[in-house]
């Protein structure tokens, strides 16, 4: 197991890519619960999603409690699937309005990817579990 033990270069890196998602996820769920009006607002028409205050209000919820856990290290693989599973309807959203591929549809791609890319750059159980680098295993 001591392969799979990230540099700190690493661990620096995981944590700035972990932290640039979680800030991003935290500024989005924080926009629906203080000022659910607005995330109505720039919310994109036709999205299947009822654009009212609970709704804004549940999904801001849906989103922080996962961002908070994957914040503390003993609860960060569970956060980090629970916000996997978020994102996944996001995509699923915009794949059903034919929203724009790389700008709207991938957008959610590209956060998990960060996210868990931060996580195995500095957790030694991702990077057991996920082999990318030879002799990264166990």
């Amino acid at each position: 197991m001591t392969d799979a033990v990230p540099g700190k270069g690493q661990r620096i890196a995981g944590h700035i890519l972990s932290g640039l998602v979680i800030l991003f996820l935290l500024f989005d769920a924080g926009l629906k619960l203080v000022s659910p009006e607005t995330a109505i607002k720039y919310s994109p028409p036709g999205l299947g999603w009822p654009l009212n205050v609970p709704t804004m209000t549940m999904l801001g919820i849906l989103l922080l409690i996962p961002t908070l856990l994957t914040i503390w290290p003993r609860t960060a693989i569970l956060g980090a699937i629970l916000i996997t599973a978020y994102l996944g309807g996001a995509v699923a959203t915009h794949v059903r309005i034919h929203s724009p591929l790389f700008s709207h549809i991938l957008f959610g791609v590209y956060l998990g990817v960060m996210l868990w890319g931060g996580l195995w750059l500095r957790d030694p159980r991702v990077r057991a579990l996920i082999p990318f680098v030879k002799g990264s295993a166990a």
